[in-house]
């Protein structure tokens, strides 16, 4: 998988929908893509599961994840005037909600609408949207409408992904489907090999990562993993930031290290890359990662965790962005993991 189909995953993955809690569209595009890779893909509670190898207690188990899901809305009424009353799912920017597209994703077709606002030449301050206050305007008389959507129907930005002039990736849902690619990525760099790795694997893409890593906890616990590699995105350095608290875009992955992952399986990850020259960044953390690393190194009576992430600037915005580049270098990482790793 050359830079040009990467970048083309990346983006088809990104425009999928998916808000967390109706993930199905997403689980059914991973699942299709992992069985060009093995016979043994299952969909189940949410999640999507890829093994490789053929278990046993010779071989360490390692789960590698990413998440299905995310940020979004929910339709919580319909008001007689024909506007749409929402609430957010996960963690929203309301900084930015006034003015932006969306699509409402009914039972019978999408309607597109605005998310109202008033211009500033009839609001006399400005002020960040109250969660309370999102109500969405669909543009159609109020029978058509509820005719069309339904309360409990799902929200997504309308932002579809553009390739920016210097190859960077810009749109909704990158986070984390840019880490959905990088395994994808990986897995790919290992065909033929599986049978021969020091490890078997459980590719795992989860559900409802934004509402509490809840796939992530059920998954980890059926599949007993010894090693888990939580892959998702962290914070790229843009204007007005604190360089000590973020990586830099097109640097490589963001290696963690924090009290709640295994020090060992960082270092190797470190070690590896200093040593082979492969770009890399390390992430300190002070307790928890808030990504599904959390839940799997802590699952049944737990495992050996290790966070790898993509620089993303602009998170939970209609207007990620990342590098194609990071994703190629986190997938490396996890390749050579896979093939050389010595960790038990």
């Amino acid at each position: 998988m050359d830079r040009k189909e990467l970048t083309e995953l990346i983006i088809e993955l990104a425009d999928e929908q998916g808000v967390a809690g109706s993930e199905t569209c997403t689980e059914a595009l991973c699942a299709d893509i992992m069985k060009k890779y093995t016979d043994d893909v299952e969909r189940k509670n949410g999640n999507v599961y890829a093994h490789f190898g053929r278990r046993t207690t010779e071989k360490p188990h390692v789960l590698i994840d990413a998440h299905l899901d995310k940020v979004g809305f929910i339709v919580t009424f319909i008001t007689e005037d024909g506007f749409v009353k929402a609430e957010p799912v996960g963690g929203i920017d309301r900084r930015i909600l006034p003015g932006q597209k969306v699509g409402i994703h009914g039972g019978r077709e999408d309607v597109k609408g605005v998310i109202c606002t008033l211009p500033p030449h009839l609001k006399k301050e400005s002020a960040v949207m109250d969660g309370d206050s999102i109500y969405i305007d669909p543009l159609m008389d109020t029978e058509t409408l509820k005719g069309l959507v339904s309360a409990g129907d799902f929200i997504s930005y309308d932002s579809p992904c553009v390739q920016l002039m210097n190859g960077k990736i810009c749109g909704a849902g990158l986070d984390d489907r840019c880490g959905i690619a990088a395994i994808i990525k990986a897995v790919d760099s290992l065909e033929g090999e599986y049978d021969s790795l020091p490890y078997t694997f459980t590719v795992m893409f989860s559900s409802q990562e934004e509402l509490g890593e809840r796939g992530a906890r059920t998954g980890a616990f059926e599949i007993i993993p010894d090693i888990s590699i939580a892959v998702d995105v962290s914070f790229a350095m843009c204007e007005g930031e604190n360089a000590k608290k973020c990586g830099e875009m097109s640097k490589g992955a963001m290696i963690g290290m924090s009290p709640v992952l295994d020090r060992e399986l960082s270092g190797w990850f470190i070690s590896y890359a200093v040593k082979k020259g492969v770009p890399y960044q390390t992430e300190v953390m002070n307790g928890k990662t808030g990504t599904n690393a959390d839940m799997m190194a802590v699952s049944r009576c737990g495992s050996r965790a290790v966070t790898l992430s993509v620089p993303l600037r602009y998170m939970h915005t209609p207007a990620e962005v990342i590098d194609p580049a990071d994703c190629e270098l986190t997938a490396s990482l996890i390749t050579a993991f896979l093939r050389e790793g010595n960790i038990k």
